[in-house]
């Protein structure tokens, strides 16, 4: 079923590829790693003034099949939407590929669609109006929070109504003691807790102390949490 190695996702979609880095999470990018060998261009996709790889009409047919599946075996699919990109980067040539990812959403509802940005401040601001009166059913919001001092990403993420709001700790890279309020959601909150990945000099090793204070946090509030 699932075309992706991620544990928590049953497919991932990338509209584009390519993003700029805005915090101590980006220093050792995965994607800006692969983007090249992937995408076959020579072009550098990372950075503000870079351009943005966008993927092909074939590609954006495949979420139809994936909808299609789970509809048939009556088991929802997430799908993990920007693990190559960030689709809350605010740049005019991203509008209309954001647009045709919304519509995209809107017309597979078999499928849970988990948003994940560093740009929290960005959903109240990008995503369709009619979203943020009536949250869609099948789009969970997330925000990546790798260090207490992004401990605000995940305060501006609870200002956007959503059925469900999610934190991706990875890498995780000091201990972290999640909001109250965040906490209070229960089973509507989602918590994703990893290590920096890949082979390289420069990782920074997590303790795992660290991850076991997520988990007891976690299990405490009633929330879901893969570490």
């Amino acid at each position: 079923m699932q075309n992706t190695k991620i544990e928590w996702s049953h497919n991932t979609f990338n509209p584009w590829w390519g993003c700029t880095k805005v915090s101590p999470a980006c220093d050792n990018c995965y994607a800006e790693r692969r983007a090249r060998r992937h995408t076959r261009t020579k072009a550098d996709l990372w950075g503000k003034d870079a351009e943005r790889y966008q993927s092909s009409d074939e590609y954006w047919k495949q979420p139809h099949k994936w909808n299609a599946r789970a509809e048939r075996t009556g088991i929802r699919e997430q799908v993990f939407c920007g693990s190559m990109c960030d689709v809350m980067e605010r740049r005019p040539d991203l509008d209309d590929p954001r647009k045709r990812l919304f519509k995209l959403i809107e017309d597979t509802p078999h499928l849970d669609w988990l948003l994940l940005t560093k740009r929290p401040q960005e959903y109240d601001k990008l995503l369709p109006c009619d979203w943020l009166a009536n949250p869609r059913p099948n789009v969970w919001l997330l925000t990546t929070c790798e260090h207490q001092d992004y401990i605000w990403r995940i305060h501006t993420l609870l200002k956007v109504p959503a059925v469900v709001h999610g934190v991706s700790i990875e890498p995780m890279l000091s201990p972290i003691t999640l909001p109250k309020e965040f906490l209070k959601l229960g089973s509507s909150a989602w918590v994703i807790v990893g290590g920096e990945s890949g082979n390289l000099k420069s990782l920074r090793p997590t303790p795992v102390e660290w991850f076991r204070d997520i988990r007891t946090q976690c299990n405490q509030a009633h929330m879901s949490s893969l570490v």
